[in-house]
């Protein structure tokens, strides 16, 4: 396996061989792969804050949030038996370690690169020119809620505090806990971090806690009468409607959700390769393992038909059935709610970077503002950003089916992207191979790739299948592939934003779409789309490189300033 010291490849636009590629030298490969989208910054503009421990939280706490505490019975409803719902979990494990294993590997042909799933998909699909990135953009910002984990953290907190859960009152207390979320990222990434660990170290104990009070409820030492009785005939009333399986693993996904997130900064890990190679893994095991003891105990403890019909609140029906009218059950509450809060900062630290990467590619208006890190060296449009459409979904919404469909609706586009990432690793690999360049540190192997494209097929797909009891019988009041059509047409309306922009536009206005290369002040980087009439496209290309910088004059240090009128688009 090559390493970075012996490091020699092809620039496949430049013809020139590069050779002794060294740690500070690899962004230059990383941008000879594809020249379009955001530029790479060899020096992190938002520091270096995050270390193996903040890779384990960061991606810990992002899973577990609200999904191991509100989705145990939507899954139970889908699948119809605890047998199958513990399976699930299993393969939800197995479903995201081979996700992982897609993303450690684009890790590790592009480790300058924060966002993510932006990132390798600009990387794997550079043709048609900006399409991806306008693609996931539209996307991305249109869905750039959290709303739904921060309705369940204000409900988490209003039972702790023994106060009656009003609609408005929910809401009321959502915004303004994620406020005080927003606020911390804003002011300081450092922090943000030490206290997304801190409350990543209450979520273990708290699982764990309530991992080994099931273990003592199955031993027999509770007031639980029957804690086995879940557990007798588990396969009983097992389901084989599509629709409601495939339902089940969209929850289970949504509770595996942020195995990935701490790839959204890699650019601010030193060593990102070896210490996601080594960290990533761990944290997802961690969580399989807590996840999968906390369904145990919950079925030790509560009836079946108790959690089937839980909705959000299985953690409380938990505490009540083992520690009956107690302080205890407020104490914990109180921990979830914590736990709640932790998700949603860790939540806002990922997908903040990959806001701030779609702006710095320039599909984004006003990339400037999207990738400066001033004034508190952090994000702080993305940020904004995040608030403003949370809040609006958390207050617009009706009461009652908002969650599950919030939750649906967001899984569904990110589905489609994650089949594309997955398909995508092939064409990277096979551009690096024509390129010359030698084996990755990470290499997936092809059947995890095969088995995750067919999961996510599986995850497209069967949703459409109708559910038992007819098509508004799925768990949500309405027709129940709604969040199927809302989510195609998210992406339809990014498709038609770029024919628009990217197209139709510059044909009927006479230019033709350049990007620029933008250095900010604060050693950000971004690119910005311009408009070069067609007339002098020409001199535009003679001047400026493939990234969109301006060329240097061999015989001056100053640079060529292009006298072509282009406009900022």
């Amino acid at each position: 396996m090559g390493t970075t010291e012996d490091l020699k490849y092809v620039d496949e636009k430049q013809g020139s061989k590069i050779e002794s590629v060294s740690a500070e030298s690899l962004p230059s490969f990383e941008e000879a792969a594809v020249t379009t989208g955001a530029p790479t910054e060899k020096v992190s503009p938002l520091g270096y804050h995050v270390d193996w421990i903040s890779v384990v939280f960061l991606n810990i706490s992002k899973m577990i949030g609200t999904g191991v505490f509100t989705t145990p019975g939507s899954i139970l409803k889908g699948v119809g038996s605890v047998g199958l719902s513990l399976i699930f979990w299993v393969i939800g494990y197995l479903f995201a370690a081979a996700s992982l294993g897609v993303y450690l590997e684009y890790a590790a042909y592009f480790p300058h690169r924060s966002g993510a799933d932006v990132a390798y998909l600009e990387k794997a699909y550079p043709r048609p020119r900006f399409l991806m990135p306008t693609a996931f953009a539209v996307q991305s910002v249109i869905l750039s809620f959290s709303s739904s984990n921060a309705i369940v953290l204000a409900r988490y907190i209003l039972v702790a505090a023994g106060v009656d859960a009003t609609t408005w009152r929910v809401r009321g207390l959502a915004v303004g806990a994620y406020t005080i979320i927003i606020i911390i990222g804003i002011l300081s990434t450092k922090w943000s971090l030490r206290l997304s660990n801190a409350i990543g170290v209450v979520k273990v104990v708290t699982l764990v806690f309530v991992a080994i009070t099931g273990l003592v409820v199955l031993g027999g030492h509770t007031r639980v009468e029957d804690p086995h009785a879940n557990f007798r005939n588990a396969f009983e009333g097992t389901s084989s409607n599509g629709n409601g399986l495939a339902t089940a693993l969209v929850k289970v996904n949504f509770a595996y959700a942020g195995f990935e997130n701490a790839f959204n900064v890699m650019n601010e890990i030193k060593n990102p390769v070896r210490t996601m190679k080594r960290f990533a893994p761990i944290s997802l095991t961690i969580v399989f393992i807590l996840y999968f003891f906390a369904n145990i105990a919950y079925f030790a403890a509560i009836p079946k038909e108790d959690i089937r019909t839980s909705k959000e609140l299985t953690a409380s029906l938990f505490f009540t059935a083992v520690f009956g009218n107690s302080r205890a059950i407020t104490a914990l509450s109180a921990l979830v709610a914590v736990s709640s809060f932790g998700n949603l900062l860790a939540v806002v630290i990922g997908s903040s970077r990959i806001i701030r990467e779609c702006g710095r590619q320039g599909v984004l208006p006003y990339p400037r503002f999207w990738a400066s890190t001033r004034p508190f060296n952090t994000p702080l449009g993305p940020y904004l950003l995040k608030w403003v459409l949370t809040v609006i979904v958390i207050l617009a919404p009706p009461a009652g089916d908002a969650f599950n469909f919030i939750v649906n609706l967001q899984s569904y586009p990110e589905n489609v992207f994650r089949f594309l990432l997955t398909l995508g690793l092939w064409f990277v690999r096979k551009r690096r191979k024509a390129m010359g360049a030698p084996r990755g540190e990470f290499v997936a192997w092809n059947v995890v790739l095969v088995f995750t494209l067919l999961v996510n097929v599986y995850l497209l797909i069967l949703p459409w299948v109708p559910p038992e009891g007819g098509i508004y019988a799925g768990d949500v009041s309405f027709f129940y592939a709604t969040y199927c059509i809302v989510g195609l047409a998210f992406l339809a309306v990014s498709g038609i934003v770029y024919v628009l922009v990217i197209v139709l536009l510059p044909k009927w206005g006479g230019y033709t779409i350049r990007q620029l290369l933008e250095r900010l002040p604060d050693g950000a980087q971004a690119n910005r789309l311009v408009k070069v009439p067609n007339d002098q496209v020409a001199e535009w290309d003679a001047t400026h490189d493939e990234h969109g910088d301006i060329i240097e004059k061999k015989d001056s240090h100053s640079p060529v300033q292009s006298s072509a009128p282009a406009q900022a688009h």
